[in-house]
C-alpha cells in the first residue's frame, strides 16, 4: 500500500534529518584538537543540513496526511435511489424490512449482503447488525434514526469489507448503548457503534452516538470521517481505530471518559495513525484528547482540546530544589523519571499524543491539556498552522528531536514551553510563558537534565536557532540546552529569571551565534553569554544591583544611535546584547530607565530614541564576547564579583568560577558536598562562594 512507503519515508527525514542536530554539537566539541574557525565552519555545515532536511520534513506533513489517509473512491459515497435501496424502519419495539438482503427479527434487524439500505424511525431497545461476506461494501443511509440498545451496541458491523455510513441531510441521527452488554467475551463489543472491519461516516447530517457502557465509536480496522456533524458522548474512550482513524471534514464534538480520539494497534509497523486533513474537533477527555499508537499527522482543521481538566489539574510542580541550578538539574532528573514511571501506572492526560512522530502542516490549535500539549515519544515537525496553549506540563515536547519552521505559537502556561532531546527552529512566530525552562535541550523522556555521570556534562543535544522569533518569559531557565546552542538567524528575546538559581541562558556545551539577534535579561547569579567561538559580536552587563520591572535598558553607539533598547516585565541582574550592529573596536554606553520613541515588541525596541536615561557605563566592544559591569571591561569570571558567566558552568563544572551559592540547607539536615566548588576554583572565587 501506499501508506506504508510514504510514512516510511515520513519518519527517516524526521528521525534522520533532525538527529543530526547532534552532529554540531559533536562538531562544536572538537574545538580542543581543531581551530576554531574549522569548528565553526563544521557547525554552521551541521545546521545548515539540519534545517534543510527538518524543512523537507514538514514540507511532507500535508501531503502525508492525505495519503496516510488513504481516502477511496467510495468513502465519499452519499448518493441512492428509493427504487434500488433497502428500507429499514423502527418502529416501538419492532423493525420492518422492506427489499432484498436483510431481514428482522423483533427489533434485531441483520443485514448479510452488500447493497444500500435506508434506515429510519425510532426503537428504545433494538439493534442494527451486519453479517455480511468480507468483501461486501454495505452502504447504511441513516435518514432520521434513534436506535438504543440496553445489552449491545446500537449498530454491530461484524463482518463485512467495509461499512459506509451516510448520515442523510437535514437529518438527526442518534445511537445509544446500556451500562452493561450481555455479551461479557473476550471478543464481545466495547462500543455503541463496533465493527470488526473499516467504518466510513460521510453526508452532512447529524449523528449522537452515546457511549454507556464503554466507548462510542470503534473500528477494528480503519475509521474514517469524511463529513458530518457528530457528537459523541462516552463513558471510556470517544472514537476509536485500532488501524487507522482519518479525518477528512466535518464537525466531531466528543465528551469522554478516557481518550478522545485514538487509535490502538502498537504491532503493525505501518499502522496506528491519525491522519487528519481537515475538520472541526471540540474534545473534552480525561484522558488524551488525541492519541495515536503510531503517528499524528495533520495538514489541516480547527482544534478545540481540554485533556484532563486542564492545566489547572496539573500535580507538576517546580521547587528551587539546592539554590544552584546543578542540584536542581539532577533532582529534576530524579522527578521527571519518577514521574515518566508513574505515567506508564496512570492515565495520561496530554492534548496531542503521538507514541511515534507528530506532523503538523497547518490548522489552528486550542489545547488545555493537564499533561504536555503536544507530546511525541519520538520527533516533532511543525510546519504552520496557529497555537494556543495552556499546559500542566510541557507545551510542546518531543523525546527526541523538535523542528518548528512555521507558524504561530503561544504558549501561554507551561511547566517547560518547548522540550527535547534536539530543537531546531528556522520559522514561525513563538511566544513561550514557562515556570520553569522555556526552551530546553534536555535528555528525553520528559526530562530536563542530563542522566547519569557528571551532571554539566554535555548530552550532545543542540539547540539550533536559524529562523523565525523566540520570545521566553520564564522562571527558569529561558533558553536551555544540555548540550549546545547555535543561533545563525532569527530574534530570540528573554523575559528572564528572576532567582539566582537560574539563568537567562544556560549551556553545557557551547553557544555559537554567527547571525540573528539576541536579547536576554534576567538573573545575574548564574547568567552566560554566548561562546567566544561565536563569529558575531556579543555583549554581557552585570549590573551592580537588581533592577526594577518595567526600567528600560539601553545600548548607544558613540554617535547617539541607539542599538538596542529592551524593557523587561520582571526584575534583572544581567543584560546579554548580540547583534550584527555590534562592531569591534566601537565605543558603546549603557543606560537605564528612560523612554523610547520607537515601537516594542516584547518589550523590545529595535529603532526609535532613547531619553530620560541615566548612563551607567561607557566601554569599547571587543573582538569576541565583552563582559562590562558599573566600572567597565570586566572578564566572565569576575563580572559577577567571582560567581563566573560567559561560558562557565555551575557548581561542580571546573569551568569558569563558580555560577551559583553553594547550598546552606541540604535534605535531611545534610551539609553541602565539598565538591561544590570547582577544583580549580581560585582562593576569591571560594571567598566570593
Amino acid at each position: 500500500m501506499k501508506r506504508s512507503h510514504t510514512m516510511k519515508l515520513l519518519s527517516i527525514l524526521l528521525l534522520g534529518a533532525m538527529l543530526t542536530a547532534g552532529c554540531s554539537s559533536n562538531a562544536a566539541n572538537t574545538s580542543s584538537s581543531t581551530t576554531t574557525t574549522n569548528a565553526t565552519s563544521e557547525s554552521t555545515a551541521a545546521v545548515d543540513q539540519t534545517t534543510g532536511a527538518a524543512a523537507a520534513a514538514v514540507e511532507l506533513a500535508s501531503a502525508s496526511a492525505a495519503d496516510q489517509a488513504d481516502f477511496d473512491e467510495n468513502d465519499s459515497l452519499t448518493i441512492w435511489r428509493a427504487d434500488s435501496a433497502t428500507t429499514i424502519a423502527f418502529s416501538g419495539s419492532v423493525a420492518t424490512v422492506t427489499g432484498s438482503g436483510a431481514k428482522a427479527e423483533g427489533g434485531v434487524v441483520t443485514i448479510s449482503t452488500a447493497g444500500t439500505y435506508v434506515v429510519s424511525g425510532t426503537i428504545a431497545d433494538g439493534q442494527l447488525v451486519v453479517d455480511a461476506p468480507e468483501d461486501a461494501d454495505v452502504h447504511l443511509v441513516l435518514n432520521g434514526t434513534q436506535i438504543t440498545n440496553n445489552d449491545g451496541p446500537a449498530v454491530h458491523v461484524k463482518e463485512a469489507g467495509k461499512a459506509i455510513i451516510t448520515l442523510q441531510e437535514g437529518t438527526d441521527n442518534s445511537l445509544s448503548d446500556g451500562a452493561t452488554y450481555a455479551d461479557t467475551s473476550e471478543e464481545a463489543p466495547t462500543a455503541t457503534l463496533f465493527s470488526k472491519g473499516d467504518v466510513t461516516i460521510n453526508g452532512t447530517g447529524k449523528l449522537t452516538v452515546t457511549g454507556n457502557a464503554k466507548d462510542g465509536m470503534t473500528s477494528k480496522d480503519d475509521l474514517k470521517i469524511m463529513s458530518g456533524m457528530i457528537t459523541v458522548k462516552a463513558s471510556d474512550d470517544g472514537v476509536v481505530g485500532k488501524d487507522l482513524v482519518a479525518v477528512k471534514d466535518g464537525t466531531i464534538t466528543v465528551e469522554a471518559g478516557g481518550d478522545g480520539v485514538k487509535t490502538t494497534n502498537e504491532t503493525d509497523a505501518d499502522k496506528g495513525y491519525v491522519a487528519i486533513t481537515g475538520g472541526t474537533f471540540h474534545i473534552t477527555s480525561q484522558h488524551d484528547g488525541i492519541q495515536a499508537a503510531s503517528s499524528i499527522l495533520i495538514a489541516d482543521g480547527a482544534f478545540d482540546i481540554v485533556s484532563g481538566g486542564g492545566n489547572a489539574k496539573s500535580t507538576k510542580t517546580h521547587e528551587e530544589q539546592f539554590g544552584g541550578r546543578g542540584f536542581q538539574d539532577q533532582a529534576q532528573t530524579q522527578t521527571d523519571t519518577t514521574q515518566a514511571t508513574e505515567e506508564t501506572e496512570s492515565a495520561s492526560a496530554k492534548g496531542l499524543k503521538g507514541t511515534a512522530n507528530v506532523a503538523i502542516a497547518g490548522g489552528s490549535f486550542t489545547i488545555d491539556a493537564a499533561d504536555d500539549a503536544i507530546h511525541s515519544n519520538a520527533n516533532i515537525a511543525i510546519s504552520g498552522g496557529q497555537y494556543s496553549i495552556a499546559s500542566g506540563d510541557d507545551g510542546i515536547h518531543a523525546d527526541t528531536a523538535l523542528a518548528i519552521a512555521s507558524g504561530t505559537i503561544a504558549i501561554t502556561k507551561s511547566y517547560e514551553g518547548i522540550e527535547s532531546a534536539d530543537i531546531a527552529i528556522s520559522g514561525g512566530e513563538i511566544h513561550v510563558t514557562a515556570s520553569d525552562d522555556g526552551v530546553n535541550v534536555g535528555g528525553g523522556n520528559d526530562g530536563s537534565g542530563a542522566t547519569g555521570g557528571d551532571m554539566f556534562a554535555s548530552t550532545g543535544g543542540v539547540l539550533n536557532i536559524s529562523g523565525g522569533y523566540v520570545y521566553v518569559d520564564s522562571e527558569g531557565d529561558g533558553l536551555d540546552s544540555n548540550g549546545n546552542v547555535v543561533m545563525t538567524g532569527g530574534t530570540a528575546v528573554v523575559n528572564g529569571p528572576t532567582m539566582n538559581g537560574n539563568a537567562p541562558l544556560d549551556y553545557n556545551g557551547t553557544f555559537e551565534q554567527s547571525g540573528g539577534t539576541l536579547v536576554a535579561a534576567g538573573s545575574a547569579g548564574m547568567a552566560q553569554a554566548p561562546s567566544d567561538t561565536s563569529k558575531q559580536l556579543a555583549l554581557m552587563m552585570t549590573f551592580p544591583s537588581t533592577l526594577e520591572a518595567g526600567t528600560l535598558v539601553s545600548v548607544t553607539d558613540s554617535a547617539g544611535q541607539t542599538i538596542a533598547a529592551f524593557q523587561p516585565t520582571k526584575t534583572f541582574g544581567s543584560f546579554v546584547l548580540s547583534s550584527a550592529a555590534l562592531a569591534s573596536g566601537e565605543s558603546y554606553t549603557i543606560s537605564t530607565g528612560g523612554t523610547s520613541s520607537g515601537n516594542a515588541t516584547d518589550g523590545l525596541y529595535e529603532s526609535g530614541a532613547v531619553s530620560g536615561s541615566t548612563k551607567v557605563v561607557t566601554f569599547e566592544m571587543g573582538e569576541k564576547v565583552t563582559y562590562v559591569n558599573e566600572s567597565g571591561l570586566t572578564t566572565a569570571a569576575s563580572s559577577h564579583g567571582g560567581m563566573g558567566g560567559g561560558g562557565g558552568r555551575g557548581m561542580g563544572g571546573g569551568r569558569g568560577g563558580m555560577r551559583g551559592t553553594p547550598p546552606t540547607d541540604m535534605p535531611n539536615g545534610g551539609t553541602p558536598p565539598a565538591d561544590t566548588l570547582p577544583t580549580d576554583a581560585s582562593a576569591d572565587d571560594q571567598a566570593n562562594g
